[in-house]
């Protein structure tokens, strides 16, 4: 059956919707390794194996966000969230950490400096801006803050 107006190519073409992954953890280093590990298993299941470049580089990402979010932003008895979403029109996954602690602001993209080579820690969001196409943070509210980052799947 044909439809006036309309090609034959315009009435198959699928339209390809954001898909979102969404969980609140525990602000505990067990809630951050869970975080990516759920990540992982989210990016396998929408198509990109536990084996390729962007899940390992989501994995690291995730990774390393949610563990500032547990040590960093964590407010006792509040949980933090993580957010995947695929935008599959510009294959891009955006990945968002969200905690209870908006008075701990990162330093914004562009800002950081190295720690000391003596230093053990310090150097999460320079992997991030090291990794991620871009980043940033956002404040929804007083009550919450959100480290948000973005990769490109291509």
């Amino acid at each position: 059956m044909s439809h006036p107006g309309v090609s034959r190519e315009k009435r198959t073409k699928v339209v390809a919707f954001p898909r979102h992954f969404t969980i609140r953890l525990s602000s505990t280093r067990r809630g951050a390794r869970l975080a990516r590990r759920l990540a992982c298993e989210q990016l396998d299941t929408w198509g990109w194996p536990y084996d390729s470049g962007v899940n390992r580089t989501a994995a690291l990402l995730v990774g390393e966000l949610a563990v500032n979010a547990a040590l960093h932003g964590r407010v006792r008895g509040r949980d933090f969230r993580l957010r995947l979403t695929l935008h599959p029109e510009d294959a891009t996954l955006r990945i968002e950490l969200t905690d209870p602690r908006p008075s701990r602001r990162p330093p914004g993209p562009g800002l950081l400096r190295p720690p000391a080579p003596e230093e053990e820690h310090g150097r999460g969001l320079l992997l991030l801006e090291a990794l991620a196409d871009h980043w940033g943070t956002t404040y929804g509210d007083p009550y919450t803050k959100t480290v948000w980052c973005e990769v490109a799947l291509t």
